[in-house]
């Protein structure tokens, strides 16, 4: 497909993707951190300090950035002083004013629905694990992409009946997942595990596709664990490019 007119994702590291629809590129996500310069995500199954690998050599071009959540390994300090002051960014409405306090001059909180350069973006509902646990985590976005494609990006979220509303209302062309399987010591994981991907194979006949992966010390399920236990789901290594 051509890169001009449809969509492309180019995973840089975690949840820290190039989102390409017609040609218009949005940062989304960014963890900008070198390998091993933030603590341990707490009471997790080990104590290695995060990111767990490093950045990638690709070109972090764009045009917009959205952020899904402000969790540190969404978006982090060095993000914050690397991104222009001025880009678009997008954000859950509660939590542009902390982008503003942080120096950005031109943030747009989406409540339902914002355009960018011919693309229009839906924020989505997520729950960010199970029961009281997802409510401790704090409110998460999906963002659907819609211009001559559709993509669906879901955030971090579990399979719970809204993204099957989801996946119905706007029958995205592709989907990206956040993975991993994310937990604690006590509880449900907090990010999609082998199920919850594999319900939402099920449920849609799009292109999907796996991230949030192998770079934070609480994500436990591996690539190699996910492609054997899935089947027609692209799980792509960092710096890889994907197109739809």
């Amino acid at each position: 497909m051509p890169t001009d007119a449809g969509a492309a994702v180019t995973l840089v590291r975690n949840a820290t993707v190039l989102a390409t629809v017609d040609e218009t590129t949005f940062l989304v996500d960014p963890l900008f951190a070198q390998e091993g310069s933030m603590p341990p995500i707490d009471n997790t199954p080990n104590d290695r300090n995060n990111p767990l690998v490093p950045m990638p050599d690709v070109d972090r071009s764009h045009d917009a950035v959205v952020v899904t959540h402000r969790h540190p390994d969404h978006f982090d300090e060095a993000a914050k002083a690397e991104l222009d002051a001025d880009v678009p960014l997008f954000c859950q409405p509660a939590e542009a004013d902390a982008f503003v306090d942080d120096g950005f001059t031109d943030v747009r909180p989406v409540e339902d629905s914002a355009s960018f350069d011919g693309v229009t973006l839906h924020r989505t509902p997520g729950r960010h694990g199970h029961g009281e646990l997802a409510e401790r985590m704090g409110p998460v976005s999906g963002f659907v992409f819609e211009g001559a494609e559709t993509l669906y990006l879901a955030g971090d979220t579990v399979w719970y009946e809204p993204v099957a509303e989801t996946l119905e209302e706007f029958g995205p062309d592709a989907v990206l997942l956040n993975g991993g399987a994310a937990r604690f010591n006590d509880g449900e994981p907090i990010t999609m595990g082998v199920d919850d991907v594999t319900a939402v194979r099920e449920a849609t006949d799009a292109a999907v596709a796996v991230v949030h992966m192998e770079a934070i010390n609480h994500c436990l399920l591996s690539r190699e664990e996910l492609r054997a236990e899935t089947a027609d789901v692209l799980v792509p290594e960092d710096g890889a490019r994907i197109e739809f």
